[in-house]
């Protein structure tokens, strides 16, 4: 079931109006059937895989709570860790270990190997297996007690506003909110207005932005090789936006339901296209999962606790891991190595930086030096966004060497660019939306507000006008627009 689906029109109202209904003690049992219903309305059978790892990680949680032996405690985190990823690798990175390894022997002339299954990617799988790990993980290190309620323990791995998309959400914030469900009323009418505004700001996001720019950039992705520059830099930097509407407008619209039910998500985007750094774009882009390898896999590597070779061997492998998690593909895999490579150059060239700036006399208070540190981030996070859209490799690679040797600026005065999928009508309206999104960015930076709070702040008649102006837009403008069809999101292949 979709966010931007009639299906989810139908469904979230039906659950809020239900969870207004039931007594507390009995809201948990009502979000737990809601959550496993929604995710079943993409495959009923994979549920087992969401029950299997709720059951495995609720016991490894238990007995590492309950066990005072250290060999005990390490034995059944390390077995739940493994058993876990063991599921992950053989649904979703299994048939690329055995194209990489058919690539290998092919090499000494051997036959290929043939996969034994042949299985469809679950949705959201390595969201929440993150999840479940990282619970387990905040067990043995004593941060939480072990969940004993295996309802409310249930509900924090499949809650349906998160479970397929994020955000990641860690053990001491969620866990505590569920289990207060049946002892105060979270629902409250502030949060109903923020998280409508949030949900609606995500929507429009989405099948306004998201969508229809996808139209153009899978027409260019597509045919790269009949184009130039502008057309190729278009694209690039459209990718770019969409990635970041489709993604950030799940968040929103995630953020939004849980919080119309009194549930606070962590926030998973702030304004990463203002980033001055690649460090910085890591503190605001999928902000959750950035977390999430800090804490279980960058600290535990030792961190920056070990020296500087050992730093940034341990920043590298970690950004290694972050393109690993985003797909099963070698080009998911640079992408990650790209960004692990400007975070090292970022850190071992800024003492460097700063000595030259100070005896230069460059000035790092003004707008233009903050201007320049967020067009160059800008610049090498799209470089690198290439690689995470192309097909492959050998595709992103082939995309950027076209795209720098092939100018032809005299498309800019022709009609050129209204022949990749959108016509004047429908790219002035993304012109448009992307401005909108531009001005709501600028007021998240500037007052440190989402959009769904600062509107819950403004006076009834302004909140109502923007309302009904969103809700119009993403009908005569989102998916129901002309030669426009629902689309899902991004990161639910992930």
């Amino acid at each position: 079931m979709l966010f931007n689906s009639i299906q989810f029109v139908i469904f979230f109202p039906a659950v809020f109006l239900l969870y207004l209904l039931f007594p507390k003690k009995a809201k948990p049992i009502l979000l737990l059937a809601a959550s496993y219903f929604f995710y079943m309305c993409w495959n009923p059978k994979y549920i087992v895989l969401i029950v299997l790892t709720t059951l495995t990680t609720y016991a490894a949680a238990r007995v590492i709570d309950a066990s005072g032996k250290t060999n005990v405690r390490k034995g059944f985190l390390t077995g739940c860790i493994l058993f876990n990823f063991a599921i992950l690798f053989l649904f979703k990175y299994f048939d690329f270990f055995l194209s990489t390894v058919n690539k290998g022997i092919s090499l000494f002339g051997a036959g290929e190997l043939k996969s034994p299954f042949h299985f469809l990617l679950p949705v959201g799988i390595s969201f929440y297996t993150f999840q479940t790990i990282g619970y387990v993980i905040d067990v043995y290190r004593g941060t939480i007690k072990a969940e004993k309620n295996i309802v409310d323990y249930a509900l924090f791995v499949s809650f349906f506003p998160q479970l397929v998309a994020g955000p990641i959400e860690k053990s001491e914030n969620l866990l505590p909110q569920i289990k207060s469900l049946k002892e105060k009323n979270l629902f409250n009418y502030e949060n109903l207005v923020s998280g409508f505004g949030c949900m609606l700001w995500g929507l429009f996001v989405k099948m306004v932005i998201a969508d229809r720019a996808a139209i153009l950039v899978n027409q260019v992705f597509d045919h790269y090789y009949r184009y130039g520059t502008v057309e190729l830099v278009l694209a690039m930097v459209l990718f770019s936006l969409q990635i970041y509407a489709d993604f950030a407008g799940y968040s929103f619209i995630a953020i939004g339901a849980a919080r119309c039910m009194g549930i606070r998500l962590m926030e998973n985007f702030n304004t990463p296209y203002f980033s001055t750094g690649i460090k910085d774009f890591w503190n605001r882009w999928h902000i959750s999962l950035s977390l999430w390898f800090k804490d279980y896999l960058y600290i535990p590597l030792g961190g920056n606790r070990k020296g500087k070779v050992r730093k940034y061997l341990n920043l590298f492998l970690v950004f290694l891991a972050s393109g690993l998690w985003h797909g099963a593909s070698w080009h998911f895999v640079i992408w990650g190595a790209i960004h692990g490579l400007l975070r090292c150059l970022e850190d071992l060239l800024s003492p460097l930086l700063a000595k030259i700036e100070k005896n230069t006399g460059i000035r790092t208070t003004p707008f233009s030096y903050r201007f320049w540190k967020v067009a160059l981030t800008f610049f090498f996070v799209n470089i690198a966004w290439v690689f995470f859209r192309a097909e492959n490799l050998s595709h992103a690679v082939d995309y950027l060497r076209v795209m720098f040797t092939r100018p032809n600026p005299w498309v800019l005065s022709g009609e050129g660019i209204y022949e990749l999928g959108l016509d004047h009508r429908e790219f002035g309206i993304l012109a448009a939306a992307i401005l909108i999104l531009f001005a709501v960015s600028l007021i998240r930076k500037k007052l440190g507000k989402e959009i769904g709070v600062f509107l819950s702040e403004q006076n009834l008649y302004f909140r109502w006008l923007v309302y009904i102006a969103l809700i119009l837009v993403i009908i005569v403008f989102g998916v129901y627009g002309v030669d426009f069809s629902s689309a899902k999101f991004i990161y639910f292949d992930f």
